[in-house]
């Protein structure tokens, strides 16, 4: 069954577009596809704007909010809910965490991390390695 559904309070993450990558609150709904979001600012960096839900890719998330709260309203919902703490606990906020870091890796970055899976990868081989008599 479905549960993630687009209402007020929804935490969803926005895919595409100058916010892309950062996570937002559905706030309102403006008509069957766009919606109202803020992050607040202060917690993810997202103005208060209308997005078309094509953009969003919903989480399983909600904070109790009414249809078109104050930014302190749902600052303050999201605060209580300690919402982006269990959101960063999640797997597909780690993995994004995780792409976020390789792309942002430098070349020395990327050899140091080639000789450590190397170092790894020997480890591993000698610990396998079959004894001889």
């Amino acid at each position: 069954m479905y549960t993630r559904f687009v209402e007020p309070g929804r935490l969803a993450l926005i895919t595409y577009g100058p916010c892309e990558g950062k996570t937002c609150i559905v706030v309102d709904i403006v008509d069957q596809k766009r919606v109202v979001v803020d992050g607040p600012e202060a917690v993810s960096g997202v103005r208060r704007h209308m997005l078309p839900v094509k953009r969003l890719s919903l989480t399983d998330f909600k904070v109790k909010i009414p249809r078109g709260a104050r930014e302190k309203t749902v600052k303050k919902a999201v605060a209580a809910d300690n919402l982006m703490a269990k959101w960063s606990a999640t797997s597909w906020a780690k993995k994004l965490a995780a792409t976020k870091a390789r792309a942002s890796m430098t070349d020395f970055d990327r050899f140091k991390l080639m000789v450590a899976k190397k170092k790894r990868s020997a480890t591993i081989k000698k610990a396998l390695k079959p004894k001889k008599k």
